[in-house]
């Protein structure tokens, strides 16, 4: 984040990503990503911000993840699944969701660089449709994250809860 060019940036970025994670907690997906896609679009620094709203929430699940595996002592299971509930392996899902789980692996282990560097190719080679997926896959993680980490009594990031509580 650049907060000293513009120190409402935080504010937008976690504002529009709360109203995106409370219609993904509802189940609107399509209302989630235009929420995000169209705020966005209508930013001189569309790529640069659709980066750090995707790579915040990637970041917040990976605090989540790392909660709720105790901070590592007990591993956190990643599972992809078709369109028909069967399990696939990672390698062999959508690409769009491969890179979604490559992020949030990248964050979980604290490579940053790795993290950004996987938005960075959806952004450069992706069609809308695949951004967009990544951006719902994130918003989803994070949904379902919170919503476990408050079931156990486990700190949810303020901005999040108070999306969610909506």
């Amino acid at each position: 984040m650049h907060p000293q060019h513009d120190p409402d940036r935080w504010a937008r970025l976690t504002a529009v990503a709360g109203q995106a994670l409370a219609a993904a907690k509802v189940g609107e997906d399509a209302v989630a990503v235009d929420l995000v896609t169209g705020y966005l679009s209508g930013s001189p620094e569309g790529n640069e911000e659709i980066r750090e709203l995707v790579l915040l929430l990637f970041s917040e699940c990976s605090d989540m993840v790392a909660a709720l595996g105790s901070g590592g002592a007990t591993p956190v299971k990643m599972q992809v699944f078709d369109e028909d509930g069967q399990e696939v392996p990672i390698d062999d899902a959508d690409p769009p969701v491969r890179t979604a789980i490559r992020t949030l692996l990248a964050e979980v282990h604290g490579d940053q660089e790795a993290a950004a560097e996987q938005i960075e190719i959806a952004l450069a080679n992706g069609q809308p449709q695949e951004l967009a997926t990544v951006v719902l896959q994130a918003l989803r993680w994070t949904v379902k994250l919170a919503l476990e980490c408050e079931v156990r009594d486990l700190a949810v990031a303020s901005w999040i809860e108070a999306a969610l509580d909506e």
